[in-house]
C-alpha cells in the first residue's frame, strides 16, 4: 500500500485518546480498517490535517498525540522550505509527543514510533494488536522475544509463543531451489501479473468417451490414446470455431496463429513441462497418441529440448488421475486459455422423465484471459468442448 483514503477521525480535536483506541478510519486498496492509537496523549489536529474523501500517502503525518501542556507544530505537513523553515521555530515536541501517521498497510500497525524513554520497566513495548492478542492467549510480555521496530512486542511473536512450539530455521533443513523451480516460479508469476485471469467450469457427461477409448484399446495392438490424447483433438478442432481463444497480445496487438499447436501439461520429477502437440487439427487421433507418447517420454527423462515446447496456442492440464474433480489452471502466458481435466466419476444423473441412472461424470475447468476474451465467448468455447466430449465419434475422423 502506498496510499489510502482518509474516511474520518474517531476522536475530536483535543480528545484524550489511550493507547490502542481507534483513531481514524482508512480505506486501502482492499478495505476500510480502523486505525489505532499506537500511544496515548491528547490529540491535536492541524489546519492541514485530512478531511474525510482526501486521498493521503504512506507515511504522511495526519496530527499529534500530545502530552499534557505540549504544544504542537503549526501544521503537520511542510508543503514548501518557507513552511519548513516556519515551523523549526514553534516549541520543540519533547519525546512524549507522537505522530499520527499512515501505517505502511492499515492491516499491520504493528510497526510505529518506538517506546518513548523514561517509562517503568513493567511495560512493555508492544503493538495494540499484540497486547490485545496477549490478553485472549494469557501470554506475559515480558517472557517475549520481540521482533517489531525497536523492540517492540509484534502479535506475531504473541501468537509463536502462544501455539505449539515451532521448529527454528536450525532445526529443519534447506532445500535446494533448482533452476527449473526457479523457471516455473517466474512463469506462474508472470502469468497471473499479465494477465486478466477467469475460470469456467461445467460438468460434462464422460460416458461415451469413456466407451470410446475402451474399444479403441480393444481394437489396437500399437498405442491406445488416452482421455488427454482424445479431448486434445477435439478441443483443436473446437478452436477452429473460437480463433480468439488461440490469440496471443502482443504490443497492443493481437495476433492469431495460422496452425492450432496445443501444449499438454506433464508431471515430471524435475517439475512440470509442456511440450507441444503439433498441428492437432489436421493429425489423426493416431498421430496424436504416437507423438504425445514419445513427448511425455522425452519429458520425463529429461532430454525435452526447448523447441518442444515452443509455438502453443493453447494448453491442457490433466489432474484427473489424481482424483481432483475441479481446479484453477493457470494460463500458460502468452497463450490465452487453458483447459483443465478433472476425474471422471460415476454419479447419478436424473433423466428427462425423472428417473435415475448413473453415468460418468467430468469437470472442465476453462481459465481465459478477459484482456482478449469476453465470458460469453468463452463460455461458448466451453461449451462446445462439452458437447463434442458427450459425443465424441464425429470430432475425431
Amino acid at each position: 500500500m502506498e496510499e489510502g483514503k482518509f474516511l474520518d477521525w474517531l476522536k475530536q480535536d483535543g480528545d484524550l485518546v489511550k493507547e490502542g483506541e481507534p483513531l481514524f478510519t482508512l480505506e486501502s486498496d482492499k478495505a476500510a480498517q480502523e486505525v489505532e492509537a499506537l500511544e496515548a496523549g491528547i490529540l491535536s489536529l492541524c489546519p492541514d490535517s485530512p478531511k474525510p474523501g482526501q486521498i493521503v500517502q504512506v507515511g504522511q503525518v495526519l496530527g499529534y498525540l500530545l502530552a499534557e501542556g505540549e504544544i504542537a507544530p503549526p501544521v503537520c505537513n511542510a508543503s514548501s522550505p518557507r513552511q519548513a523553515a516556519a515551523d523549526s521555530t514553534s516549541p520543540p515536541l519533547r519525546t512524549q509527543s507522537t505522530q499520527a501517521v499512515i501505517p505502511s498497510s492499515p492491516l499491520d500497525k504493528e510497526a510505529g514510533p518506538t517506546e518513548p524513554p523514561g517509562k517503568n520497566k513493567a511495560h512493555f513495548p508492544a503493538s495494540p494488536r499484540a497486547r490485545r492478542a496477549a490478553r485472549v492467549h494469557q501470554v506475559d510480555l515480558a517472557t517475549l522475544q520481540p521482533t517489531g521496530k525497536g523492540g517492540r512486542v509484534r502479535e506475531r511473536d504473541v501468537l509463536r509463543a502462544s501455539a505449539a512450539p515451532v521448529e527454528s530455521p536450525s532445526e529443519m533443513r534447506e532445500v535446494l531451489i533448482t533452476p527449473m523451480r526457479r523457471t516455473i516460479a517466474a512463469r506462474m508469476v508472470n502469468s497471473l501479473n499479465n494477465t486478466a485471469p477467469v475460470t469456467l467450469t461445467c460438468r460434462c457427461d464422460a460416458t461415451q468417451i469413456v466407451t470410446l477409448r475402451e474399444q479403441l484399446k480393444a481394437a489396437s495392438a500399437g498405442v491406445v490414446p488416452s482421455f488427454t490424447d482424445i479431448i486434445a483433438k477435439i478441443t483443436g478442432g473446437a478452436l477452429l470455431g473460437h480463433p480468439m481463444l488461440t490469440a496471443r497480445w502482443a504490443a497492443e496487438r493481437l495476433f492469431l496463429p495460422n496452425r492450432v499447436h496445443i501444449g499438454i501439461a506433464v508431471d515430471t520429477e524435475a517439475g512440470l513441462l509442456v511440450p507441444v502437440l503439433r498441428d492437432v487439427c489436421t493429425s489423426s487421433l493416431t498421430s496424436i497418441a504416437t507423438q504425445s507418447r514419445q513427448l511425455y517420454e522425452t519429458a520425463r527423462s529429461g532430454r525435452l529440448g526447448s523447441a518442444e515446447m515452443q509455438g502453443g496456442c493453447f494448453t491442457i492440464t490433466n489432474l484427473g488421475s489424481f482424483g481432483i474433480e475441479g481446479f484453477t489452471p493457470i494460463i500458460n502466458h502468452p497463450e490465452t486459455a487453458i483447459l483443465g481435466l478433472g476425474a471422471i466419476l460415476y454419479e447419478p444423473v436424473a433423466l428427462p422423465d425423472g428417473t435415475l441412472t448413473s453415468r460418468r461424470q467430468m469437470t472442465l475447468s476453462l481459465t481465459f484471459d478477459h484482456r482478449i476474451v469476453d465470458g460469453a465467448p468463452a463460455a461458448r468455447f466451453l461449451q462446445t468442448v462439452r458437447q463434442r466430449i458427450e459425443e465424441p465419434i464425429a470430432w475425431i475422423i
